[in-house]
């Protein structure tokens, strides 16, 4: 047995059969074209899904917008790619060289993307029970932890403007470095009267959240 068919046995609990499919769903689109992307799609859906259920049946008495909330931090990027760190995702991904160089297997988006083709995979070899039974696992801590229905930074910052009877946040990109597949987008957000500040991110929503994260700390 591989390490990679070690890894998935551990990571999923089973063996796995088509162990190409599973190759494929780790494989950047800078190794060529037989790339995660189709199966991150199918995966990213399936996750979705499971994940609405699960707060559905958790949540008997909640409303359905802090159901929203809850629901979008346990499938946002970050969460995912933490899910795959814990996994040890990482060093399973396959890069092209100019990736591995730019350090690609770091990046949140793509321990995230991998993470999502991952649960594609799985779905299509053994179906939506052992796809569900893997992010139940794996997604365990972060629904146990949510005691209170999180709010996105950005939702913050807008409702702490209007609490203080100020104009709506301005999200304005600053600049964009780094490669096609790897870049770094540069946000700074302001509130007239309020301040502003400034952060990075692997895309423009990532560097939109640290920014408005990085400017409640300021304000509040």
């Amino acid at each position: 047995m591989s390490d990679f068919e070690a890894f998935l046995q551990a990571v999923f609990g089973r063996p796995v059969s088509d162990l190409k499919l599973f190759e494929r769903a780790v494989t950047h689109a800078s190794v060529g074209r037989d790339s995660y992307d189709r199966l991150e799609f199918l995966g990213d859906r399936v996750l979705g899904l499971v994940t609405a259920r699960w707060l559905y049946e958790r949540f008997p008495d909640e409303p359905e917008g802090q159901m929203s909330k809850r629901f979008n931090a346990l499938v946002s990027r970050e969460t995912c790619a933490e899910v795959g760190r814990e996994l040890g995702v990482p060093s399973h991904i396959r890069l092209g060289k100019q990736a591995r160089e730019d350090r690609a297997a770091d990046s949140d988006n793509v321990i995230g993307d991998v993470v999502e083709a991952l649960i594609g995979a799985l779905f299509l070899e053994s179906g939506f029970d052992a796809a569900q039974e893997f992010i139940r696992s794996a997604w365990a801590d972060y629904v146990g932890n949510q005691k209170r229905a999180p709010q996105h930074p950005k939702s913050a910052l807008q409702e702490l403007a209007a609490d203080l009877s100020l104009a709506p946040p301005h999200y304005e990109l600053i600049s964009r470095t780094g490669v096609h597949h790897a870049p770094t987008f540069r946000i700074r957000v302001s509130i007239k009267g309020g301040g502003e500040a400034e952060a990075e991110g692997a895309s423009k929503q990532d560097a939109e959240t640290a920014a408005a994260s990085a400017l409640l700390e300021k304000m509040q």
